[in-house]
């Protein structure tokens, strides 16, 4: 190499493997940020859901795993106001999904994510039997990653990032 010459880059990818490499969970948050956008969805444009009882609502669901939970504590808090919390939720996916698909507070997301299936595990899913039918566990640990990770790439979060770097 000569002098006029510059080092070759390692921070670029240059092929197949090193894209992979690079952009690993994107799938995964589109996965977690579209499931969980549309399970907040779901929850709000479902009047039966919105209720405080009847069938398919959240206060019978709450009702129903109230004995089997893991913390009946906090299936009883959730039912002292079971359509705020069922609209609390509702939200909150929304937000935990559209943060992992534009890559906005990633990590925050994630942590949402985490804390909500790791609470409908304890409630909802624990009575299942084997543990691993049910859902919310591995909802769980696909958190652990983007909580890890955040969104590095192909995220606002990395735009951000490279904004800040720009004017230092």
């Amino acid at each position: 190499m000569t002098r006029t010459e510059a080092p070759p880059r390692t921070d670029v990818p240059r092929g197949l493997r090193d894209q992979a490499a690079r952009y690993h969970l994107l799938p995964l948050r589109l996965f977690l940020g579209v499931t969980f956008v549309y399970a907040g969805l779901d929850k709000l444009f479902d009047p039966a859901f919105l209720s405080a009882s009847g069938d398919g609502s959240i206060g019978d669901l709450m009702r129903g795993v109230r004995d089997t939970s893991a913390f009946p504590a906090l299936v009883d808090l959730s039912l002292e106001s079971p359509v705020g919390f069922a609209v609390f939720l509702a939200v909150a996916e929304i937000l935990v999904g559209l943060g992992t698909l534009v890559g906005l507070l990633s990590r925050t997301a994630a942590i949402g994510g985490a804390l909500i299936s790791l609470s409908l595990w304890f409630t909802v899913s624990w009575a299942v039997s084997p543990y691993y039918y049910g859902n919310d566990l591995a909802y769980l640990f696909c958190w652990v990653p983007l909580v890890m990770a955040g969104a590095p790439y192909w995220s606002l979060d990395a735009l951000i990032r490279r904004r800040r770097r720009a004017t230092d």
